[in-house]
């Protein structure tokens, strides 16, 4: 698609792409990972750059994308606030002006969600939500698709969000509207999720618990997080205790469906929102879950760019 054009797309949470394009892109994701898998080189998106912008650290985000845009045969531009304008005076505004005249794609992982808009608002280039303290839809399209890659379609489904009510809780319900399966939340007092800033309409589409073995009860999917992520670390010791009964065990899962998987976007805290026994047993899913990240993010980026192929 060229710069500027109506059609060009942003990915800026969960919600700004239909339950159709979602079909497609899972579709891609499918069909792009098989050739991967089968040394199959495909480069669709050559003479193409992506610009990184990191103002909070990473492992799965950097190496997913860069890896996956070489793959796909472009080129990738790595910035951080330390090595560019982003973190000194000059306004995103300006920033996005210039910076999406000398490439053709956008991550960008920080803190809020609204200076993610006001970059996407003034680029003319697609963008894509690398992380921000509201959403991480990036992530959850990889949950979706590893669910699907081991379970089938999620939709009818039950999903168990057990801990704080972040940026990961917030977009699995939007996925849920979207997609059609159902949230059990279950998170301490004090740390819910915010439908409104989630950015839902449906309420059908979650259930809210006191008791995490409730929301666990029946469900084909158990996730958690850390219970203290980036840009909370002043809330540590007081998250650990309000946290305390919020820790994904045997138990937990036992409650949970036979066949019932295990996600967690990692990194992970042992013996914090997981035990060893979880996250390392026979239903944690949790290496496929973050290798798809690449996979989705590589269909995700084709798609922006490109368009439907075929």
């Amino acid at each position: 698609m060229k710069p500027g054009s109506t059609l060009m797309k942003h990915y800026l949470q969960f919600k700004d792409l239909r339950v159709e394009e979602y079909a497609y892109l899972l579709e891609r994701t499918r069909i792009i990972k098989t050739r991967f898998k089968n040394y199959e080189k495909y480069q669709p998106l050559a003479d193409r750059t992506l610009a990184m912008i990191f103002e909070k650290a990473s492992t799965r985000t950097r190496v997913s994308f860069e890896a996956g845009m070489y793959q796909m045969g472009g080129s990738v531009v790595h910035l951080t606030t330390g090595d560019s304008q982003l973190g000194r005076a000059e306004p995103i505004e300006d920033s996005a002006r210039v910076i999406s005249r000398m490439v053709d794609l956008v991550m960008i992982r920080t803190y809020e969600q609204a200076k993610l808009e006001r970059f996407a608002a003034y680029s003319r280039v697609p963008v894509i939500n690398g992380l921000t303290n509201e959403f991480h839809p990036c992530q959850i399209l990889a949950d979706v698709y590893t669910y699907i890659e081991h379970r089938g379609p999620i939709r009818g489904k039950v999903v168990a969000w057990v801990g704080d009510g972040n940026n990961m809780a917030n977009t699995w319900l939007q996925a849920a509207e979207i997609l059609g399966f159902t949230v059990h939340v279950s998170t301490p007092r004090g740390y819910e999720v915010d439908p409104a800033l989630a950015g839902i309409t449906d309420r059908g589409c979650y259930r809210v618990f006191k008791d995490p073995m409730d929301a666990c009860r029946d469900a084909h999917l158990v996730t958690t997080d850390v219970w203290t992520s980036m840009g909370f670390e002043a809330e540590n010791e007081a998250r650990q205790k309000a946290f305390a009964d919020w820790c994904v065990d045997a138990e937990m899962m036992a409650v949970a469906q036979p066949d019932a998987l295990f996600m967690h976007c990692l990194p992970a805290h042992r013996g914090e929102e997981v035990t060893a026994e979880v996250i390392d047993g026979a239903q944690s899913v949790v290496w496929d879950e973050a290798e798809n990240r690449m996979h989705v993010q590589k269909a995700l980026m084709e798609y922006l760019l490109l368009g439907r192929i075929g």
